[in-house]
């Protein structure tokens, strides 16, 4: 579930991983938000989550705005990671809540008073303010990620990025596979455009992260994605299949990652039809297929999925790792 997406009319908590020393389940910035009668999300399942989810229906009982916890996971728990994970909780605002979920495509930044009033603020990339509940809030550079930070007078603030997904998936075939890839997808934090001619093939809801392209024209969306974009060719069709690899491996070198569903036989052959037609050897080794990681050799939808998916993650988990991690000091607007 989106955590900005709140699925009742209840009063619910917002509970946000703000600060972990040594070894934990969840990273900052992880979160759930939890009611009176659910819960969604996970800041590291177990006796820590047991936990959260009473706090928040104290504070639900009570009325409390906000708290910071913290929580030893080895003494206190009995769970075997054994560090500690700060929880902030904060009754969830439905306008920010809204904000976020309108600009899933942004980063934005959270400032969230956790002592006094329940003062917060959002704010784009640049430092723009877009939304703000009560007065100042300290500045703050847009770089280290969650965190919790001290203003000059000694009040504690949750300062929470929320990134927008940085993986673009270009999935082209709206069969059995492909439908069993996005229903993977919508889980994780990705774009997804979902590419057929057959509109009566896609399903009359799809997840909130993909947007459906139904167009007889799939090559021209492959030549004009953005940089980066992962694609999947998976079609009804194997004249179709080599038309979009074609059009996939004629983009600049380097930039993007591409996976042909199919066997050896089927890469030999569009490997033999695409030298014939200008593609240079080193392009057609970027090219995946058979796709999958290697040892899943089950051939139902299902199967298939899990197996691409899994490869598409080691993709961006990769590609995260090798990029630079610049920090961004901008003032922040608070007028």
């Amino acid at each position: 579930m989106d955590t900005w997406q709140i699925p009742t009319d209840r009063p619910a908590v917002l509970i946000t991983v703000a600060k972990v020393d040594g070894s934990v389940p969840r990273e900052p910035g992880a979160r759930m938000l939890v009611d009176a009668l659910g819960q969604w999300g996970t800041v590291g399942g177990g006796h820590l989550e047991l936990r959260g989810v009473e706090t928040a229906r104290a504070m639900l009982a009570s009325g409390e705005a906000r708290r910071l916890e913290r929580f030893p996971l080895g003494p206190s728990l009995g769970q075997c990671c054994g560090g500690v994970v700060h929880l902030a909780f904060e009754l969830a605002d439905r306008d920010h809540c809204a904000e976020l979920a309108a600009r899933r495509h942004e980063d934005v930044w959270r400032a969230v008073a956790l002592d006094g009033a329940p003062d917060l603020a959002l704010v784009d990339a640049l430092g723009h303010t877009i939304l703000r509940r009560g007065g100042r809030w300290p500045d703050f550079a847009r770089s280290g990620g969650t965190r919790v930070l001290l203003d000059a007078a000694g009040r504690r603030w949750l300062v929470d990025h929320v990134p927008a997904p940085r993986a673009h998936v270009m999935l082209f075939g709206a069969g059995h596979v492909g439908a069993a890839i996005v229903r993977l997808l919508a889980d994780l934090p990705c774009k997804v455009t979902w590419v057929d001619e057959r509109e009566d093939m896609f399903p009359s809801v799809v997840p909130a992260n993909v947007v459906v392209e139904a167009t007889d024209m799939p090559d021209v969306l492959a030549r004009q994605a953005a940089p980066g974009t992962s694609f999947l060719v998976m079609t009804h069709n194997h004249a179709l299949d080599q038309c979009l690899t074609e059009a996939i491996l004629r983009r600049p070198a380097g930039q993007d990652w591409f996976g042909l569903i199919g066997s050896d036989t089927k890469r030999k052959q569009f490997e033999h039809r695409l030298r014939d037609r200008g593609i240079s050897r080193a392009r057609l080794d970027d090219m995946v297929c058979p796709i999958g990681i290697p040892g899943i050799e089950g051939k139902e939808p299902a199967v298939i999925a899990v197996a691409v998916v899994a490869q598409l993650l080691m993709v961006w988990e990769a590609a995260a790792h090798a990029a630079p991690q610049a920090a961004t000091e901008v003032p922040l607007e608070q007028d």
